[in-house]
């Protein structure tokens, strides 16, 4: 009775330490897989939160190409909706509306810069009214006002132009002409305004004064208030 009574209380005791262990591996797993849950949730939120992030990268990638598109699509319509009125102002002065007999005018003046030099391709475009009947001639000439030193200064045809040219560019012309030459300026010299004088054989001398940079820029057309020679 007593070795009987011995083997169930050690029966007992081993069930009561089976039945800790197994509560405390129980207790030790069930944390276990709730930080797996929550690393999961985490992982699919970190990869949501990256595939967010690509699309607005690529949707701003596509914006900047619409909007760089669109600027330069702007852009040049500018330069179209430019050359029109370029164009428009030609004309309506080559046609000369209900004006009977003008003047000579300046009509257009351009800059292109000489790669790797000092030198400038400049040009002129003449124009008088088309219901004139006879020629026009006489001579254009350039200076180029600008700095040097610090100081405002003006160099004159004699110094820009070629010496084949010296008296000036000749032309000859019923309607309209565009005269090209080529001007050279000193390396230490700052141009800011051209200066264009337009000496016809028989009438008042037509002057006009560009702006260097709106020269280069594009073509510079006359503009309300300009004086016409009157042969």
């Amino acid at each position: 009775m007593l070795w009987l009574g011995l083997a169930w209380l050690g029966s007992v005791l081993l069930v009561a330490v089976i039945v800790a262990l197994a509560v405390g591996a129980w207790k030790g797993v069930v944390p276990h897989l709730a930080d797996r849950r929550a690393q999961r949730a985490l992982t699919a939120e970190n990869d949501d939160l990256k595939q967010q992030v690509a699309n607005l990268q690529r949707s701003q990638q596509v914006t900047d190409i619409a909007t760089k598109a669109l600027r330069q699509t702007i852009s040049q319509r500018d330069e179209e909706i430019n050359g029109l009125r370029a164009d428009l102002s030609f004309y309506s002065r080559l046609v000369g509306g209900d004006a009977q007999r003008e003047g000579m005018k300046v009509q257009e003046v351009s800059l292109q810069p000489v790669p790797h030099s000092q030198a400038w391709n400049l040009t002129v475009s003449l124009t008088q009214n088309i219901k004139r009947d006879d020629d026009t001639s006489g001579t254009l000439s350039v200076s180029v006002e600008g700095l040097r030193d610090n100081k405002v200064m003006q160099l004159d045809w004699a110094t820009l132009g070629d010496a084949a040219e010296k008296d000036g560019i000749p032309f000859r012309f019923r309607y309209f002409q565009q005269l090209h030459t080529t001007i050279a300026l000193p390396s230490d010299f700052r141009p800011t305004r051209l200066h264009v004088t337009v000496q016809p054989e028989n009438g008042d001398a037509v002057s006009r004064a560009v702006g260097w940079s709106d020269a280069l820029a594009s073509p510079v057309t006359t503009n309300q208030g300009d004086t016409d020679a009157q042969p």
